[in-house]
């Protein structure tokens, strides 16, 4: 039988411990449902109070990192380098930052959770009597001891949530990253994707990468370089290929991309075989090749109906000039004939 002797507190009418005694009689139960209930009490408003302030810091989150319609960014999360204005960047522009801020709205929501969590499970812990010094104690050996286990790991974590912070680069960005080189195709906390030009996957420990050059941010400057033969007037080379390069950049095609018109920074460098002329044009980041492929090829179609004459053509004109010894009706002299 669970019945015992009556608590002094039953003898106190409308009491919950007389009630139970009343209704059970379990004098244990009966003795206790004070400060039962003021545990389970404390503990209902513990998880209420975790699942509000999770919800509110949730909430917060989410307004902090939210990318408005306009393309702007909060300035927690713009880095202090970015200057960019939406108009340079254009839509692929404000789609990476929006892919950033929900990433680092992620991370920082994980983060969030696991502290409430963690301090909720601790103080129901306490509330339940159980002694939380000892599991502390513990939890930061076991802390310091996978740490020291884990340096790599840790390292590469760290390094990941700074990219992401940073902005150092983002999915699609042409990136040489030191040990690899190529477009991101991923982007985790631990390990950085890539795919170079040739197909091959690359990943990255994000804790490996000690430098970061990245091709798509902001804006690019497009260099083209065009060897002339010295036959060549090299003036007149560089009017049509900046009048060609110009026309491209106000093509529908290149209209939107082109920040600063081409221009034309004259002769180069003089070698021995070739004059260098050189053309410059500021682009959107990412449009820096198919820029320079059409400029290119379009001056080449210029110069051909001009008649500019490439450093090649030196070759050939030299081939076939009498007494190089490989034009047929040569007339170089000839070794002496021995007998």
């Amino acid at each position: 039988m669970l019945h015992a002797a009556a608590p002094d507190c039953a003898a106190e009418l409308g009491s919950w411990c007389q009630r139970i005694w009343s209704s059970t009689g379990m004098g244990w139960l009966a003795a206790n449902i004070d400060t039962i209930g003021r545990r389970v009490l404390a503990i209902v408003v513990i998880v209420i109070a975790a699942v509000v302030v999770r919800y509110l810091a949730h909430r917060a989150i989410t307004k902090v990192t939210t990318v408005t319609a306009t393309g702007k960014v909060p300035k927690l999360l713009r880095p202090i380098k970015e200057r960019a204005d939406v108009i340079i960047l254009g839509p692929r522009g404000v789609a990476r930052r929006t892919q950033r801020a929900e990433s680092i709205g992620g991370l920082l929501k994980s983060i969030a959770s696991f502290v409430i969590v963690t301090i909720a499970i601790i103080l129901i812990l306490a509330e339940l009597g159980i002694n939380v010094g000892p599991i502390l104690a513990s939890a930061g050996i076991a802390g310091v001891a996978i740490g020291f286990g884990a340096q790599n790991l840790v390292k590469d974590f760290l390094s990941g949530i700074f990219m992401l912070l940073e902005d150092q680069y983002g999915v699609g960005d042409v990136v040489d990253l030191g040990p690899a080189s190529g477009t991101v195709i991923d982007v985790g906390l631990r390990i950085t994707t890539l795919r170079s030009v040739d197909g091959t996957i690359w990943y990255v420990r994000n804790g490996e990468v000690l430098r970061v050059g990245n091709s798509s941010q902001g804006e690019s400057v497009v260099i083209i370089d065009l060897p002339l033969s010295y036959r060549a007037d090299a003036n007149k080379a560089a009017e049509i290929a900046l009048a060609t390069a110009t026309e491209v950049a106000k093509s529908d095609e290149f209209a939107d991309v082109v920040i600063k018109m081409p221009e034309s920074q004259g002769v180069l460098t003089m070698t021995s075989d070739a004059v260098t002329i050189r053309l410059v044009a500021t682009v959107r980041a990412g449009e820096q090749w198919a820029f320079g492929r059409a400029v290119r090829g379009a001056i080449k179609q210029a110069f051909d109906l001009a008649g500019i004459q490439s450093p090649a053509s030196d070759l050939r004109y030299l081939a076939g000039r009498p007494g190089s010894g490989t034009d047929p009706g040569s007339t170089a002299q000839q070794p002496p004939e021995t007998r």
